[in-house]
């Protein structure tokens, strides 16, 4: 089993180095620079929340390490297609019934890397 590594930031400061493969996520981390190969995307739904309102899709994705759930938003449903290699960078990873889930959050980006060629 892989662990994160741990960067020290000052005395006795410790902050878990984001991770950058599938196999070193763990729950409640940031996700920095993941790289992985979209393989499904569920219908988008709407959500209405005091932090967000506006549509939402759910989808699954792969590199060489594993799988784990994506939450796509608003204009990133549109942006991403099945087979495209996405990079999340500054999400985060949480885990929803047992499974790693990530995201981009507020503040993290989604860009495409590669796109699929049908």
């Amino acid at each position: 089993m892989t662990f994160t590594k741990v960067m020290k930031h000052g005395p006795g400061l410790k902050w878990p180095i984001p991770a950058n493969r599938i196999e070193n996520l763990r729950p409640n981390t940031p996700v920095k620079g993941l790289e992985v190969v979209v393989l499904r995307m569920y219908p988008q739904r709407m959500i209405v929340s005091p932090s967000y309102t506006g549509p939402v899709a759910a989808g699954c994705g792969r590199d060489e390490t594993g799988l784990v759930g994506l939450v796509f938003w608003a204009d990133q449903i549109n942006q991403v297609s099945v087979g495209d290699v996405v990079r999340i960078n500054s999400g985060w990873c949480r885990s929803r019934d047992g499974a790693l889930v990530v995201s981009t959050g507020k503040h993290g980006t989604l860009s495409i890397v590669r796109r699929f060629d049908a």
